[in-house]
């Protein structure tokens, strides 16, 4: 309406920003401004970004690319079992350089097509440090611009655990874990979440000595338990050292580039590098987000929103993982658009966070959409579980690896006699195409599929995949 330099200002020129600037501007003709720091491949709180954010520049996508390159050796030792002949103590060997150039020049290149995205719908691109002066103004590099609607995007950073020597050179986190100069031949990985067991695989896939280090007595808290002790186990058995229930005490420098790790249960490892995997924090602070109003969870970071992603001032709205629901890129995508019909399309719309499919590119990796089995117990009161553990039909074959890719299927079900009997609520996996399946599975669940809608389909043979439509027999009913 002119009284403003901008309809909407974005801070932040990731996922969800970009995504929700190019939507507002493209679809409903606002005038758009969006604010990202210098593209650099390891971020820093004032100076280093980049369009495309997190996941683009270090996070799910070089991680992906990385994880396609580690799987090699388990193709030849595959190979073997299917009558190939491999030559008798033949032992592939990493360039670890040039992987780390094709990655950084495809990241490079994705953060070049943000930049061609933006431009095509005619978002304008600060790139600076931005601030927050009230609830119309923002500030980046001095300038002061006015904006009907702010929407902060800035998504989060990883955390570096206190203890005594963390400080030191050669202790990293995802970001640093993603641009190595060479490939630590021991490595300690802290944490036992998805991006700790991700990098784990990873790194043990191109022949790292990898030790996972975690306080609780299984990985992935907030997974389904049967997930989470079915990976335990793979990992195991892949030749992973893992430490559960124990927690990281000190590092210290050993001397020759390497560092000494240790927990207080007792291990003592001398390793190249000590990756912190302990999970990411909401990256508000000193953006003067308290001092315009905006309601930020003291403990957390967090940007507090309510259903419409709205901050407690009307004209700020906040989406991703600042404000910590749902720390997905495509939710954040999701978030971003919602976010634009709000403000410009003249219909108030939500997010819809409910039985959104995820995958964790763990080796092998899971796929999970909907509640885990104590949720759906406690959400329902009783459920039905259908479960099945297999050895994958390649697997059959003599490749010596059946047991490090076994795979497990989980079905959660309404009860009988309840409030949505038989509708599938929770669907869990761990196997070889996780992820692809789970997409699909996801679609059937936001239709609400039931038991009786996977019965009735017809499976595609020979797949892992049939194994959903062939679940017939109950393995328990769980009530809360």
């Amino acid at each position: 309406d002119g009284a403003y330099d901008y309809d909407l200002f974005t801070i932040g020129g990731g996922s969800g920003g970009v995504r929700g600037s190019r939507w507002a501007a493209s679809q409903y003709g606002a005038k758009v401004a969006v604010a990202e720091l210098p593209f650099k491949l390891v971020s820093s709180k004032f100076d280093a970004g980049g369009l495309g954010g997190t996941c683009v520049i270090r996070g799910c996508v070089p991680k992906k690319l990385f994880i396609y390159g580690s799987h090699l050796q388990e193709d030849l030792a595959d190979a073997a079992g299917y009558g190939w002949e491999i030559p008798e103590g033949f032992k592939p060997s990493i360039d670890w350089g040039k992987l780390v150039q094709a990655k950084d020049a495809e990241v490079t290149r994705l953060n070049g097509i943000y930049k061609k995205l933006l431009d095509g719908a005619n978002v304008e691109f600060h790139e600076g440090y931005a601030k927050v002066i009230d609830a119309h103004t923002v500030e980046v590099n001095g300038k002061r611009m006015t904006a009907k609607y702010i929407c902060i995007a800035t998504g989060s950073r990883a955390v570096v655990l206190p203890i005594l020597g963390s400080d030191l050179p050669g202790v990293i986190t995802s970001d640093e874990a993603l641009t190595l100069p060479k490939r630590p031949d021991k490595l300690v990985v802290v944490g036992g979440g998805y991006i700790a067991v991700e990098f784990a695989g990873f790194f043990h896939g191109y022949g790292t000595e990898v030790h996972l280090v975690f306080r609780a007595d299984l990985p992935l808290r907030g997974f389904d338990e049967d997930v989470r002790s079915h990976l335990a186990t793979v990992l195991k058995a892949k030749g992973i050292h893992v430490h559960s229930g124990e927690n990281p005490a000190s590092i210290e420098d050993a001397g020759d580039g390497k560092l000494r790790f240790k927990t207080d249960k007792g291990t003592d490892i001398v390793v190249d590098n000590v990756m912190f995997a302990t999970g990411r924090k909401p990256n508000s602070a000193e953006m003067g987000l308290e001092g315009a109003g905006v309601e930020v969870d003291p403990k957390s970071g967090k940007v507090i929103v309510d259903e419409y992603s709205k901050t407690s001032v009307g004209s700020i709205f906040a989406i991703g993982d600042v404000t910590d629901r749902m720390a997905l890129t495509p939710v954040a995508l999701m978030e971003g658009m919602a976010m634009a019909k709000t403000m410009f399309g003249g219909e108030p719309t939500k997010p819809d966070h409910e039985n959104i499919p995820s995958a964790v590119f763990s080796q092998p990796p899971i796929g999970t959409c909907g509640l885990t089995e104590a949720e759906a117990a406690k959400k329902y009161g009783s459920v039905d579980v259908y479960m099945s553990t297999f050895k994958p039909m390649k697997h059959t074959m003599p490749t010596g690896r059946g047991d490090e890719e076994r795979v497990l299927m989980k079905m959660i079900v309404v009860s009988e006699g309840r409030d949505a009997a038989g509708l599938v609520v929770g669907c869990h996996m761990v196997g070889a195409d996780a992820a692809e399946m789970m997409q699909g599975i996801g679609i059937a669940m936001k239709g609400r599929a039931t038991k009786a809608t996977f019965d009735s389909t017809v499976g595609i043979h020979p797949s892992s995949a049939e194994e959903w439509c062939t679940m017939r027999t109950k393995t328990r009913t769980t009530t809360a």
